[in-house]
């Protein structure tokens, strides 16, 4: 049995300390009932604001964007960012969306094609590794696919508990759990019983169960070698999956692709270089709603200089 225990509310969250927190929450949902149009301005207006009092994160983006696609013409890189700003504003409204919205909303914004896979691997009793990436819309791409077919997310608990609970709430709305990111057993023990767990093995988590591997024009990315261990201890089905906004009309396209059966078996590194290969197809879809504020590439190998100022 898992060791996690699932948040609860306490009476503890009406201390002043979390009046913040509450209020926060209390914005996110009422703001989630305005129309899209509105919310999706207001993202716009949040994230430009927002970069420019976080000046760090916008050179995090440009960075980012120079390492992958060096060749990559200044203006387009430019309009590029531009629209990622945006996004990553929209985000915010995105979540409450997800956390709030009911069932009949979501579905009236979500298109979900590729279903027939996922269906076949569940009367198939087979457990699914979802890929995820962390694209901008990621929370409500969980959303939309568990009022489908309900499934299991792996998250950071967050330190603060008040919001914590919130988050869990939110996003185990539609699905079962969430599954701390600490716990692989929980994780293998959920795929062994032939559900499916999203992962998103995008991120550099550090040096501990990692290895380097090329993700678009960086050789040495510091990729993760976790989904190598969840696939060979499984033996589940390995589904990569994409979730793209369309700006002009606010709707959502959700697509599960077909299981991969070329994924490299008891070999760590390999299985990194493929994943990334995955992971780069995902975020090509939509380049301009992938968080690039992240700094993807901050762990070098031994004696490498940082590619960050």
């Amino acid at each position: 049995m898992s060791k996690f225990t699932p948040p609860t509310f306490s009476k503890a969250f009406l201390h002043p300390r979390y009046w913040l927190t509450l209020i926060l929450i209390a914005v996110m949902y009422l703001i989630s009932w305005l129309p899209y149009f509105i919310q999706f301005r207001m993202g716009q207006v949040i994230g430009r604001l927002a970069i420019r009092l976080m000046k760090k994160r916008r050179k995090i983006i440009k960075r980012n964007l120079e390492l992958c696609f060096p060749d990559m013409p200044d203006g387009e890189r430019d309009e590029l960012i531009k629209k990622n700003i945006d996004n990553t504003g929209l985000a915010l409204f995105e979540t409450g969306m997800a956390w709030f919205w009911p069932d009949f909303r979501v579905n009236r914004h979500v298109t979900i094609e590729g279903m027939e896979h996922m269906t076949k691997l569940d009367q198939d009793g087979k457990g699914a590794l979802l890929v995820a990436v962390h694209s901008m819309n990621l929370e409500i791409a969980a959303r939309a696919f568990g009022i489908k077919m309900s499934g299991m997310g792996v998250y950071r608990p967050n330190n603060n508990p008040c919001f914590d609970y919130f988050q869990y709430k939110g996003r185990s709305r539609s699905n079962r759990t969430l599954i701390d990111r600490k716990d692989v057993k929980e994780m293998l023990r959920m795929l062994r019983r032939g559900e499916r767990v999203w992962y998103a093995p995008d991120h550099d988590y550090g040096r501990r169960r990692s290895t380097f591997a090329p993700l678009f024009a960086v050789e040495n990315a510091c990729t993760t070698t976790g989904t190598s261990l969840l696939v060979d201890a499984s033996d589940c089905a390995v589904v990569p999956f994409s979730m793209v906004r369309n700006t002009d009309s606010g709707q959502y396209t959700l697509t599960m692709y077909p299981p991969l059966d070329d994924f490299p078996h008891n070999d760590p590194d390999a299985a990194a270089v493929y994943i990334n290969k995955v992971v780069e197809q995902s975020i090509m879809q939509a380049p301009d709603q992938y968080m690039w504020l992240h700094r993807r590439f901050k762990t070098r190998p031994e004696g490498e200089a940082s590619l960050y100022d």
